[in-house]
Protein backbone atom coordinates (compact mmCIF):
# COMPACT_ATOMS: atom_id res chain seq x y z
CA UNK A 1 0.00 0.00 0.00
CA UNK A 2 1.16 3.33 -0.84
CA UNK A 3 0.07 6.60 0.73
CA UNK A 4 1.23 9.71 -0.98
CA UNK A 5 1.86 13.08 1.40
CA UNK A 6 3.25 16.41 0.48
CA UNK A 7 6.24 17.99 2.22
CA UNK A 8 7.81 21.16 2.36
CA UNK A 9 11.62 20.36 1.59
CA UNK A 10 14.68 21.46 3.81
CA UNK A 11 14.79 25.53 2.37
CA UNK A 12 10.55 25.26 2.93
CA UNK A 13 10.27 26.52 -0.50
CA UNK A 14 8.94 23.73 -2.61
CA UNK A 15 6.30 20.33 -2.14
CA UNK A 16 7.78 16.96 -2.97
CA UNK A 17 5.44 14.12 -2.85
CA UNK A 18 6.42 11.52 -0.13
CA UNK A 19 5.01 7.76 -0.76
CA UNK A 20 5.12 5.28 1.58
CA UNK A 21 5.44 1.49 0.54
CA UNK A 22 6.70 -1.44 1.37
CA UNK A 23 4.38 -1.58 4.34
CA UNK A 24 5.43 -5.16 6.19
CA UNK A 25 4.88 -7.13 9.07
CA UNK A 26 7.39 -9.83 10.19
CA UNK A 27 6.95 -11.73 13.18
CA UNK A 28 5.56 -9.10 14.84
CA UNK A 29 8.14 -6.44 13.99
CA UNK A 30 6.98 -3.63 11.40
CA UNK A 31 9.13 -1.70 8.47
CA UNK A 32 7.87 0.85 6.39
CA UNK A 33 10.30 1.93 3.35
CA UNK A 34 10.05 6.05 2.41
CA UNK A 35 10.66 7.54 -0.69
CA UNK A 36 10.44 10.56 -2.16
CA UNK A 37 10.87 12.19 -5.29
CA UNK A 38 11.67 15.48 -5.77
CA UNK A 39 12.58 16.14 -9.38
CA UNK A 40 16.37 15.07 -8.39
CA UNK A 41 15.16 11.69 -8.23
CA UNK A 42 14.29 8.82 -5.58
CA UNK A 43 15.09 9.31 -2.17
CA UNK A 44 14.48 6.41 0.31
CA UNK A 45 14.80 5.32 3.92
CA UNK A 46 13.79 2.13 5.85
CA UNK A 47 12.50 2.34 9.42
CA UNK A 48 12.25 -0.86 11.67
CA UNK A 49 9.77 -0.82 14.97
CA UNK A 50 11.46 -2.08 18.04
CA UNK A 51 9.79 -5.05 20.30
CA UNK A 52 8.05 -2.53 23.01
CA UNK A 53 6.60 1.36 23.20
CA UNK A 54 10.46 1.57 24.69
CA UNK A 55 12.19 0.65 22.20
CA UNK A 56 13.56 -2.46 23.91
CA UNK A 57 14.01 -5.95 22.72
CA UNK A 58 13.87 -9.47 24.59
CA UNK A 59 17.24 -11.86 23.91
CA UNK A 60 16.26 -15.55 23.07
CA UNK A 61 18.17 -17.00 26.27
CA UNK A 62 15.16 -15.23 28.53
CA UNK A 63 12.38 -17.16 26.70
CA UNK A 64 14.83 -20.60 26.73
CA UNK A 65 15.43 -20.09 30.83
CA UNK A 66 11.56 -19.00 31.17
CA UNK A 67 10.64 -22.78 29.45
CA UNK A 68 13.13 -24.24 31.35
CA UNK A 69 11.87 -22.96 34.65
CA UNK A 70 8.24 -23.84 33.59
CA UNK A 71 8.65 -27.01 31.89
CA UNK A 72 11.71 -28.96 33.57
CA UNK A 73 11.58 -26.81 36.69
CA UNK A 74 15.13 -26.38 36.70
CA UNK A 75 15.23 -22.97 38.15
CA UNK A 76 13.06 -21.61 41.25
CA UNK A 77 13.88 -18.40 39.94
CA UNK A 78 15.00 -15.73 37.43
CA UNK A 79 15.98 -12.16 37.60
CA UNK A 80 15.90 -10.70 34.27
CA UNK A 81 17.44 -7.01 33.36
CA UNK A 82 17.15 -4.16 30.93
CA UNK A 83 20.75 -4.12 29.17
CA UNK A 84 20.92 -0.23 28.26
CA UNK A 85 24.10 0.05 26.47
CA UNK A 86 22.02 -3.05 23.79
CA UNK A 87 18.49 -1.90 24.57
CA UNK A 88 17.47 -5.68 25.53
CA UNK A 89 16.28 -7.55 28.42
CA UNK A 90 18.86 -10.44 29.77
CA UNK A 91 18.92 -12.90 32.25
CA UNK A 92 20.71 -11.66 35.11
CA UNK A 93 20.59 -14.57 37.65
CA UNK A 94 19.22 -17.86 38.06
CA UNK A 95 18.03 -19.50 41.18
CA UNK A 96 18.50 -23.50 41.37
CA UNK A 97 15.61 -25.13 43.02
CA UNK A 98 17.27 -25.66 46.46
CA UNK A 99 16.73 -21.71 47.16
CA UNK A 100 14.56 -19.99 48.90
CA UNK A 101 12.17 -16.93 48.46
CA UNK A 102 14.45 -15.54 51.10
CA UNK A 103 16.95 -16.27 48.47
CA UNK A 104 14.80 -13.95 45.49
CA UNK A 105 14.62 -11.28 47.52
CA UNK A 106 18.03 -10.63 48.26
CA UNK A 107 18.87 -11.32 44.27
CA UNK A 108 16.92 -8.03 43.50
CA UNK A 109 19.37 -5.21 44.03
CA UNK A 110 17.86 -2.16 46.51
CA UNK A 111 18.17 0.77 44.05
CA UNK A 112 17.66 -0.87 40.37
CA UNK A 113 14.64 -2.64 38.45
CA UNK A 114 14.23 -5.23 37.56
CA UNK A 115 11.95 -8.02 36.15
CA UNK A 116 11.56 -11.54 37.74
CA UNK A 117 9.74 -14.86 37.48
CA UNK A 118 9.39 -17.20 40.88
CA UNK A 119 8.05 -20.68 40.94
CA UNK A 120 6.23 -21.27 44.17
CA UNK A 121 5.15 -24.46 45.35
CA UNK A 122 1.95 -24.69 47.82
CA UNK A 123 0.17 -27.21 49.62
CA UNK A 124 -3.66 -26.92 49.14
CA UNK A 125 -6.45 -27.17 51.75
CA UNK A 126 -7.11 -30.27 50.26
CA UNK A 127 -3.01 -31.52 50.62
CA UNK A 128 -2.64 -31.00 47.27
CA UNK A 129 0.80 -29.85 45.88
CA UNK A 130 0.60 -27.17 43.67
CA UNK A 131 2.74 -24.71 41.80
CA UNK A 132 1.91 -20.84 40.79
CA UNK A 133 4.83 -18.57 38.36
CA UNK A 134 4.85 -15.37 39.36
CA UNK A 135 6.22 -12.60 37.42
CA UNK A 136 7.15 -10.01 39.44
CA UNK A 137 7.65 -6.34 38.58
CA UNK A 138 10.56 -4.84 40.64
CA UNK A 139 10.55 -0.77 40.61
CA UNK A 140 12.13 0.41 44.02
CA UNK A 141 11.45 3.80 45.21
CA UNK A 142 15.21 4.66 45.28
CA UNK A 143 15.36 3.47 41.51
CA UNK A 144 16.79 6.33 38.95
CA UNK A 145 13.40 7.90 37.66
CA UNK A 146 14.45 6.97 33.92
CA UNK A 147 14.77 3.14 34.92
CA UNK A 148 11.22 2.70 36.22
CA UNK A 149 9.79 4.90 33.35
CA UNK A 150 12.30 2.15 30.72
CA UNK A 151 11.10 -0.82 32.57
CA UNK A 152 7.36 0.12 32.92
CA UNK A 153 7.17 0.94 29.30
CA UNK A 154 8.89 -2.79 28.42
CA UNK A 155 6.99 -4.38 30.84
CA UNK A 156 4.10 -5.78 28.50
CA UNK A 157 5.77 -6.71 25.77
CA UNK A 158 8.36 -8.93 28.01
CA UNK A 159 5.58 -10.28 29.90
CA UNK A 160 4.19 -11.25 26.63
CA UNK A 161 6.83 -13.24 25.59
CA UNK A 162 6.86 -15.35 29.07
CA UNK A 163 3.60 -17.49 28.19
CA UNK A 164 2.72 -19.67 31.13
CA UNK A 165 2.97 -16.80 34.11
CA UNK A 166 -0.19 -17.19 36.02
CA UNK A 167 0.11 -14.29 38.37
CA UNK A 168 1.99 -11.26 38.41
CA UNK A 169 2.98 -9.00 41.01
CA UNK A 170 4.33 -5.53 40.95
CA UNK A 171 6.63 -4.53 43.86
CA UNK A 172 8.55 -1.27 45.27
CA UNK A 173 9.95 -2.93 48.45
CA UNK A 174 10.10 -6.42 49.82
CA UNK A 175 7.15 -6.39 52.22
CA UNK A 176 4.81 -6.17 48.45
CA UNK A 177 6.38 -9.48 47.27
CA UNK A 178 6.43 -11.35 51.23
CA UNK A 179 6.03 -15.18 51.18
CA UNK A 180 2.04 -13.84 52.95
CA UNK A 181 1.58 -12.11 49.67
CA UNK A 182 2.81 -15.05 47.72
CA UNK A 183 0.80 -17.19 49.70
CA UNK A 184 -2.67 -14.92 49.27
CA UNK A 185 -2.25 -14.99 45.35
CA UNK A 186 -2.13 -18.47 44.87
CA UNK A 187 -5.02 -19.39 45.81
Amino acid sequence: MALAVMVEDRSGVGVAPINFCDSSIDNGKSSWTLAADGGDGIISHKWKLANSASGVGVVDECKLKFLELKAKRCYRYIVFKIDEARQVVVVEKLGTQEETHVDFTNSLPSNECRYAVFDYDFTTDENCQRSRIFFISWSPETARVRSKMVYASSKDRFRRELDGVQVELQATDASEMSLDIFKNRAH
